[in-house]
């Protein structure tokens, strides 16, 4: 065989092995990926051994459906990582006079993560709610934030952080003059249409 021929084999086998290393980090089987991707099993068992290689259009099925870029399956420096999240492309939703940003970009495995800022007077929303049966940080950065948590209510302040379960109707306002900002963080993720509200926090 060729140095040209060997140089294109261990190519394929490395997008092989970036493929299946994002894969798992994930969370993600063999079988959801190639349904997620609208490819064969067969298919992409054979990529992640080195044994085919993918066309254009596959490997842009295949980065989409694993929330990554076609470029970033290419490049064998950020296989260990999805690359940085800038704080200007971070989704964002709109909340009452708070702003809560998307930190854990889907397909999600262990962890779901937002960052929220505050304006005084500004909350989650009007009412208490609750989703799935997660364990959960919530985690004051700056200023200062009450957490309604069923009857309950807690005042937090920069650096205090409180562990409650997300299935407890809670809620997030900031009663002060001053800008808050806080950080959720949630595991299991809450399963997609386990929410009692459009955007849980």
């Amino acid at each position: 065989m060729s140095s040209g021929a060997s140089t294109f084999t261990d190519e394929i086998a490395d997008l092989g092995l970036r493929v299946a290393t994002f894969r798992q980090l994930r969370g993600m089987s063999l079988r959801a990926l190639a349904k997620s991707a609208g490819v064969s099993s067969s298919f992409l068992s054979q990529l992640e051994n080195g044994h085919t290689n993918a066309s254009v259009a596959s490997l842009r099925k295949i980065a989409t459906a694993l929330g990554v870029s076609p470029a970033q399956l290419l490049d064998a420096g950020t296989v260990h990582t999805r690359g940085v999240l800038r704080a200007a492309n971070r989704p964002t939703i709109q909340l009452d006079g708070a702003q809560k940003h998307v930190i854990s970009l889907p397909p999600l495995r262990n962890l779901e993560v937002y960052a929220g800022s505050f304006d005084p007077g500004g909350s989650t929303g009007p009412a208490r709610y609750a989703h799935g049966n997660g364990q959960e940080f919530l985690i004051v950065t700056s200023g200062s934030v009450i957490l309604e948590l069923d009857t309950d209510e807690f005042r937090l302040n920069k650096d205090d952080s409180i562990e409650f379960l997300s299935s407890v109707p809670h809620r997030v306002i900031n009663d002060s003059i001053e800008p808050a900002e806080v950080f959720w963080i949630c595991s299991p993720p809450t399963p997609v249409g386990d929410n009692t509200a459009p955007a849980h926090a």
